[in-house]
């Protein structure tokens, strides 16, 4: 009994890391393509209109829209894809050095010196 309970927690443990690692992938790479790619954004508005103008003949009700759900679309399915990619690669985010922001750990690269500090920073106080 003992040893079933254990491996159904081991089972619910492994997939609760699964979904967690998956869900933190998908706010990884959704950031990261709206801050880093706006040119890449902006690439794909201008295709896009583009294209819209382009099918305007062919389809002249639903053509803006079939190019917008087919840009979102192919976002999304490229950020899930990505995602669920590394989460069965068994890249776990908190291993990946540039993630040092999603966890909340600090890369100190230098030491604030303020401006009072030569007058504060040694004086001790007395009581």
């Amino acid at each position: 009994m003992e040893m079933t309970t254990r491996e159904n927690f081991t089972k619910t443990y492994s997939f609760n890391q699964k979904v967690t690692g998956f869900l933190i992938w998908t706010f990884t790479l959704t950031v990261s393509l709206l801050v880093a790619g706006f040119p890449l954004i902006v690439l794909m508005v201008a295709l896009g209109a583009i294209m819209a103008i382009s099918l305007q003949s062919l389809l002249p009700i639903s053509a803006v829209l079939l190019v917008a759900v087919g840009l979102i679309g192919a976002n999304v399915f490229g950020i899930l894809f990505g995602a669920a990619v590394l989460t069965f690669k068994g890249v776990n985010p908190k291993e990946v050095r540039w993630l040092s922001w999603l966890h909340g750990e600090q890369n100190i690269l230098h030491k604030s010196i303020f401006a009072a500090c030569p007058l504060t920073c040694d004086y001790e106080t007395t009581k």
